[in-house]
């Protein structure tokens, strides 16, 4: 097992204990332990192999040899004895916002509540409201937790499903059949939610293609499988269609089948217009049968008269007739982004070292990176005290006066509290090189009392960027209520960047914002929130939606270089 799998093993083995109401310092060791393994900087791997586990604080015999087990061998009896001890729905039902191990242990124990029928029956006859502390509104809320559920699981996140859609189009253009193969639908448009897959491929040996498709190491169901078209299941539930069509449609079919139903109508309409007739099989002159010779997508919006609509654009939302004026923004590009301000360390809830975030951003090519971890009242995130801020703001000078290759920024992802109340004084906040400042508690204030909140901390002089405007967590939490446009206005009033937090769990603010965003001056700050090395790779997410939100280089603060970046702040 990796050390991250460690880490949700262990803390799975505490809550199921919690569950089962153990002692409660026996479940903290477990949990306590995890948290122990994500802030240690050393090589989980190299302490099993030297038998140096015990070096770190709260591993003990017990649980140095529990974890060997895990590293070593990727099972563990005793993780697997608990899960079988528990009805197999019990430990979903704490995915539910509102509901924690604590609260399901009362349930379970007054109402034999062990799955999401038996909580939706209670909730929905007044038997769960009936229990002392919990009431009507918790019923009510864990209702609609419980339809939001029922929903989401039809979807799948944007940073979920790229990596799968990656791996099996390479497979596909292995196969020696395949001419052209590409995804397809709203992966390729860069949506943040996807339903299914859908890929494109071109052959003269279609069945050989399905062949290969079918079985494909990712699909784990064969649905349907044609000649030209097959639909599977792939790994993680994702449902995904192949169609192979004659190498002369390629262009015609790859743009019917990633444009958003209404774009395509409006690339219809436009043909009709012109006396042509566009399909996905081809582009025809009246009533011909023979399309148009056409080989890429950019040669069926030339014959248009549009210039090339780049994937994330068609959602039918004016690029068509930007296109018809070539008037469609030079959009953002990864070689253009340069660095980014909201990342995490050790000092908070992050697991690598300043050391290892800069030399990463290094390799991938970042100028500067800025150092965000959380503030004091994020108590959660082990929110760093003042002092504890000022010796980070030391260290980084020290890293930066030996000029590496990545220079880092002192910053703060400083808490917004109550009333727009900043979490740090502004003596403090002034010696920073800038500040993020975000919601992370009061999420069911009504709307007014949000937004004022909200640009009452953008008003402070020292705020330089909005984080995570809405606080939504895509397919598990609704964003909170808030007056995007007067924050919009606010922000364009005051200065204040706003975040596109690349989190594939966050993707905030919003796509469909940006280009109101950036029509009104409003600058965009692309931030992996990074909690470790790898997630600086969430850039490249980042980038996709900022590109769905119509933003060019200009636009967007990452593609500064060091000295310009400094002058903005």
């Amino acid at each position: 097992m990796t050390k991250d799998q460690v880490i949700v093993a262990l803390r799975e083995i505490g809550t199921i204990l919690e569950l089962q109401g153990e002692n409660p310092f026996k479940c903290r060791a477990y949990l306590n332990a995890a948290r122990t393994l994500e802030t240690s900087p050393t090589d989980l791997a190299e302490l099993v192999r030297t038998n140096r586990l015990s070096e770190l604080p709260g591993i003990g015999d017990a649980l140095r040899d529990k974890i060997t087990t895990l590293v070593t061998t990727g099972k563990l009896p005793y993780l697997e004895e608990l899960r079988a001890s528990i009805p197999s729905g019990l430990l979903s039902l704490l995915e539910l916002p509102g509901l924690g191990p604590k609260k399901l242990r009362l349930l379970r124990d007054q109402l034999n509540i062990e799955s999401i029928e038996s909580l939706s029956a209670a909730c929905s006859d007044g038997r769960l409201a009936s229990i002392a502390g919990l009431g009507e509104k918790t019923a009510t809320n864990l209702l609609e937790a419980i339809a939001r559920r029922a929903t989401y699981q039809k979807f799948h996140r944007l940073g979920d499903a790229l990596p799968v859609a990656q791996a099996l189009l390479s497979h596909l253009r292995q196969c020696p059949e395949v001419q052209n193969a590409e995804i397809a639908g709203s992966l390729r448009r860069g949506k943040e939610i996807v339903k299914d897959l859908d890929f494109i491929a071109t052959s003269t040996q279609p069945k050989k293609v399905m062949h290969a498709f079918v079985t494909a190491p990712s699909v784990e169901k064969i649905v349907a499988q044609g000649e030209t078209k097959s639909s599977v299941i792939l790994a993680g539930g994702i449902p995904c269609d192949l169609r192979v069509i004659p190498p002369e449609a390629w262009a015609t079919a790859l743009a019917h089948f990633t444009g958003s139903k209404e774009h395509n109508i409006a690339l219809r309409q436009r043909a009709i217009d012109q006396g042509l007739h566009l399909s996905e099989w081809g582009l025809f002159k009246g009533k011909s049968k023979t399309p148009i010779k056409l080989k890429e997508e950019k040669d069926l919006h030339r014959a248009l008269g549009l210039a090339f609509i780049p994937p994330e654009l068609r959602e039918d939302s004016g690029e068509v007739a930007a296109a018809e004026k070539d008037q469609l923004p030079d959009l953002l590009t990864r070689a253009e982004v340069r660095g980014c301000l909201h990342n995490h360390t050790l000092a908070s809830d992050g697991q690598d070292t300043l050391q290892a975030m800069a030399q990463a951003a290094a390799t991938l090519g970042l100028e500067w990176l800025g150092i965000a971890d959380h503030s004091k009242s994020s108590f959660q995130a082990r929110g760093l005290t003042e002092e504890r801020l000022l010796d980070q703001v030391r260290e980084i000078r020290a890293l930066n006066s030996k000029k590496p290759k990545c220079t880092l920024l002192a910053g703060t992802e400083c808490d917004i509290l109550k009333g727009g109340k900043l979490d740090f004084s502004d003596d403090l906040l002034s010696q920073l090189d800038y500040v993020i400042a975000s919601v992370h508690s009061g999420f069911t204030s009504d709307e007014n009392e949000m937004t004022d909140r909200i640009i009452r901390a953008m008003e402070n002089e020292h705020v330089t960027c909005l984080g995570h405007a809405t606080g939504r967590l895509l397919l598990e939490r609704e964003p909170y209520a808030l007056n995007i446009p007067k924050i919009l206005e606010a922000a364009a009033a005051t200065g204040t960047w706003i975040e596109l937090n690349a989190n594939p769990w966050r993707l905030d603010l919003d796509w469909r914002w940006w280009h109101k965003a950036r029509d009104l001056g409003v600058l965009c700050s692309i931030n992996p929130d990074a909690h470790k090395t790898s997630h600086l790779r969430y850039l490249d997410l980042g980038v996709t939606l900022a590109r769905k939100g119509w933003l060019r280089p200009q636009d967007v603060i990452n593609t500064r270089t060091l000295s310009a970046l400094r002058k903005l702040l």
